[in-house]
């Protein structure tokens, strides 16, 4: 078997991507903007939706066009050729050591709570962690689809019981006169917000699973970051209505806050459980996303490679189990050294906005008429949060510089 199995409906797309977008940002962006912003937040959220919809537009036109493993690596190599396909491949990869363990220990956070006092330490509920996410990719992208579903599902109906418990109205939907204070906030805000919608380029390797590609891909990131989208805004909201920010306390825990004052304690358990669910469907997708490039990788330029092999279901099999062996070795690095891992997801963050402005690069090139028009618009947003991450922005060119460096041509022929 050399072909991944198409599996994934629109039902299934659409709940993967959206548990993604919400993922650990639902239980944090909402307060830290409106500790940022206030009431202008609301604003904020409006904006940053009409921005990521070119972005979202043009990755959608490209997996219905490209549909591959790959994601933007094979985008890259259909605009330019295979040598920058390979940097970017690498560059996406490189995230796995210092993005996704750091994204696993605030899953484990909330699956800390759940654990007998004997087994709740922070390495083991990250190991834990690890564990299930191998489990559940190596039970096929079906499944995983079904399961971020029922989590997309429960998201949706624990911030439906906020709304309707705070006996909230269409008149708290009401966004505030704009002043010139408001606008500077905003922008600030927007600095933060922006890591919500970080997630549209790891779905674009999901493109080849889908049972209609063509038709259900572009839909998927549509409707998934239209829904993302509209839960956030509410969860601003309800959080901006409650007090439910302006401290450091709020930054990670305002939706147990919201959930207690309107609940009670009673609920402190489902809430632990919903909010364990949400990360872990948003470090699943990852997971998933960089396995399969991995197996892009090999399948393309070493088909013989054990990497390059599925599994009876049409899992790549060993290369979500290198995937996981490596999550797993920097989880243990990290907590025996005591690393920081905000530190860590800034450098992640690097990578994936580099990883945006080269698919929206060779979009650019390779779409035609109104879409390219698009993805003009979208390589200058890029771009300009690209400048705006500072020093975290340069682990993610270091590493696309050194990837580039022409290593074969520096060596010396030996004389005959």
């Amino acid at each position: 078997m050399s072909q991944l199995k198409q599996d994934i409906t629109l039902l299934s797309g659409i709940g993967q991507l959206s548990t993604t977008l919400l993922g650990t940002g639902l239980f944090m962006v909402p307060a830290i903007a409106a500790g940022i912003a206030g009431h202008f937040s609301l604003w904020a959220w409006l904006v940053l939706f009409i921005a990521i919809c070119p972005i979202g537009l043009t990755f959608a036109q490209l997996g219905k066009r490209y549909p591959s493993a790959g994601g933007t690596a094979f985008f890259v190599r259909q605009a330019f050729n295979t040598r920058l396909e390979k940097s970017v491949a690498w560059l996406f990869l490189s995230v796995i050591p210092v993005g996704v363990p750091a994204a696993i220990a605030l899953a484990a956070g909330f699956l800390q709570q759940l654990l007998p006092q004997s087994l709740s330490s922070p390495l083991f509920a990250q190991l834990l962690t690890v564990a299930l996410l191998i489990g559940v990719n190596l039970a096929g992208a079906k499944s995983s689809g079904q399961l971020q579903s029922v989590i997309a599902i429960a998201i949706f109906a624990l911030i439906g019981a906020f709304w309707w418990q705070g006996d909230f109205s269409t008149a708290d939907l009401a966004l505030p006169t704009l002043t010139t204070s408001g606008i500077t906030s905003i922008g600030v805000a927007l600095g933060v917000m922006f890591w919500c919608f970080v997630g549209i380029e790891a779905f674009a390797h999901m493109g080849e699973e889908f049972k209609n590609p063509q038709r259900d891909f572009p839909i998927a990131i549509i409707v998934g970051c239209f829904v993302a989208g509209a839960t956030y805004w509410l969860c601003s909201v309800i959080i901006l209505k409650l007090g439910a920010c302006g401290s450091a306390h709020f930054d990670s825990a305002s939706i147990p806050w919201v959930s207690e004052q309107l609940f009670g304690t009673q609920f402190k358990v489902l809430i632990s459980v919903i909010g364990f669910a949400a990360c872990f469907a948003s470090v699943n997708l990852y997971t998933q996303s960089l396995s399969r490039m991995l197996w892009a990788q090999a399948r393309d330029y070493n088909p013989d490679s054990g990497l390059a092999r599925l599994s009876i279901r049409g899992v790549p099999a060993n290369a979500t189990l290198a995937v996981g062996g490596v999550v797993a070795l920097s989880c243990v690095v990290g907590a025996v050294s005591g690393l920081d891992l905000e530190v860590f997801l800034k450098l992640a963050n690097g990578i994936f906005v580099l990883v945006y402005l080269l698919a929206m690069l060779s979009a650019f090139k390779l779409l035609r008429g109104v879409d390219r028009v698009l993805a003009g618009v979208a390589l200058l947003l890029c771009s300009a949060v690209f400048l705006c991450l500072g020093w975290s922005m340069l682990y993610a060119v270091v590493v696309f510089g050194l990837l580039n460096l022409p290593w074969k041509r520096r060596r010396v022929a030996k004389p005959s």
